[in-house]
């Protein structure tokens, strides 16, 4: 649902409008109570049976926004508990990341064919005729489906010739390629922590708007209030989403209104990071293994780790662009803290991880940051272009989009060893890179270089993305063909590989 303007995404983007701007104006955080009254104003409900349930529910999406655990349903607190303890320069995630708040579950179903109102009662009956275990009868001149006796096996949808029989399924289940959502005693949808990968496809396909991650806005606003230099590091996917009008240029001015200190590409790590898989499998592929997987995106690199243990040594071993580029800019501003703005959830996870920590101190989605700029009243329309993002190669602009990893490192090992050939396979969602590993696995892809992405699309379809995929992919193509250098092998910048161990 990326890209349409829905109650749910308006109710998120308030949610984190006003967590900015509670922590811009500071102040007696106990005034968070009043803000639920705020953002669903008035006395009837517009969403849900009741106005009290909404209330309840963008309450819930306050505390994670600020970083805080949801509360428990059973127990009486106030909505301000533990927000003061929040309000500091430093804050990390404590799991888990990624929540259900269960009142606002719809409890969908699981996997259930329906006849709807299409079927038109047909003398042949063929969804009764191909039903192995008779569980469609004819009741008053309409198929019906016997639950306890279905076996979910669809037979009988393929062969209506009406096209009258549904497939109802829980949409986050369906979206989660790690199988990770299942349900509770009351139907409700829960999370396996041990499965998650924090990719966050539950949170944009919720229709409900039940699933949520933790924020770090409340806190990096600290920290500039604190005097602290904050340099924000934005992703490749970032181009167009601030709108059609926001170019590079103008994003720069942007996020200098907000209190960041300065603003670089992480288009630079992105470079750095295809320069390093291309060594690494022109060394290794295939005299030490039978062949490499990228590393950039964690939701997939923790996927393959999770299913796949044996083949965790083959996952290239180089750092992520958001950690070379924090690295980067470390190397010269040590006392500097780094913000990362970018697509998706499962950079929060990463940055969490205690070997970088140092590196990264705050991750923030565009939709996040979008929410700043609303609570600092900042006209996107009328700013002027002021500082050119141009550090980048084409080749790790690239990675925003499927497939342009893969592109990015075969450049690369193109200029190194014009005479190697190279074969590549990139593929999008995590159920599709399951299938590619298992592949993998049983020899299919020896010699290859393999590229997987969490979400369908690559980076551009991340779920704190601001529109459609195909526009964003096509916003990225033309500011990769835009860049003064093409090979990330021409990137000017090098990293000093002793400071990264």
């Amino acid at each position: 649902m990326r890209g349409i303007y829905t109650s749910v995404t308006d109710i998120r983007r308030k949610v984190f409008t006003e967590v900015a701007r509670l922590a811009y104006e500071g102040g007696d955080y106990s005034r968070i109570e009043q803000l639920p009254y705020k953002i669903v104003p008035g006395e009837e409900a517009r969403y849900r049976e009741s106005i009290f349930l909404e209330r309840a529910i963008v309450g819930e999406r306050l505390r994670l926004a600020m970083g805080l655990p949801l509360r428990p349903i059973s127990e009486h607190s106030e909505l301000s508990q533990g927000v003061d303890e929040s309000a500091i320069s430093e804050k990390y995630y404590d799991p888990p990341l990624v929540n259900i708040i269960k009142f606002a579950c719809n409890a969908c179903p699981t996997k259930q064919y329906k006849v709807s109102e299409g079927c038109q009662g047909c003398l042949a009956h063929p969804c009764s005729e191909v039903c192995p275990k008779k569980a469609i009868t004819i009741r008053h001149g309409k198929s019906h489906i016997d639950q306890d006796k279905c076996i979910k096996c669809g037979r009988c949808k393929d062969i209506c010739p009406y096209g009258a029989i549904l497939k109802l399924d829980r949409p986050c289940a369906v979206a989660c390629g790690m199988d990770a959502i299942g349900s509770d005693s009351m139907g409700r949808a829960e999370i396996d922590y041990d499965k998650c990968v924090s990719c966050g496809m539950c949170i944009v396909n919720c229709p409900f708007g039940a699933i949520s991650d933790k924020g770090q806005i409340f806190q990096l606003i600290h920290a500039m209030k604190d005097g602290h230099r904050v340099v924000a590091i934005v992703a490749p996917a970032f181009v167009g989403q601030f709108g059609p009008n926001v170019s590079p240029e103008k994003l720069w001015s942007a996020l200098r209104q907000l209190g960041f200190a300065d603003v670089k590409e992480v288009a630079v790590g992105a470079d750095l990071c295809a320069v390093e898989e291309a060594k690494d499998f022109m060394r290794a592929v295939p005299e030490e293994q039978p062949f490499m997987a990228t590393s950039c995106c964690p939701s997939w690199s923790v996927m393959a780790k999770k299913l796949f243990p044996d083949l965790a040594p083959y996952i290239s071993m180089a750092l992520t662009p958001m950690v070379l580029t924090a690295r980067l800019i470390k190397q010269k501003d040590k006392d500097c803290k780094i913000a990362f703005i970018g697509p998706c959830s499962a950079k929060k996870l990463e940055a969490s991880r205690r070997t970088i920590r140092s590196n990264v101190d705050f991750v923030l989605t565009f939709e996040e940051v979008m929410g700043m700029f609303a609570a600092k009243s900042i006209d996107l329309s009328k700013l002027e272009a002021d500082h050119p993002l141009n550090e980048g190669t084409a080749g790790g602009r690239g990675f925003a989009v499927s497939g342009g990893v893969a592109q990015a490192v075969t450049d690369v090992i193109k200029k190194l060893d014009p005479d190697r050939e190279v074969k590549t396979v990139a593929v999008q969602g995590l159920r599709d890179c399951r299938k590619l590993l298992m592949a993998a696995k049983a020899g299919k892809y020896d010699g290859y270089l393999l590229e997987g992405m969490a979400c369908p699309g690559g980076c551009v379809a991340g779920m704190g993305t601001l529109q459609p995929v195909n526009k964003s992919t096509a916003t990225v193509n033309k500011y990769k063909s835009e860049a003064e250098l093409q090979n990330s092998a021409d990137t000017p910048y090098e990293i000093n590989l002793s400071f990264l161990e």
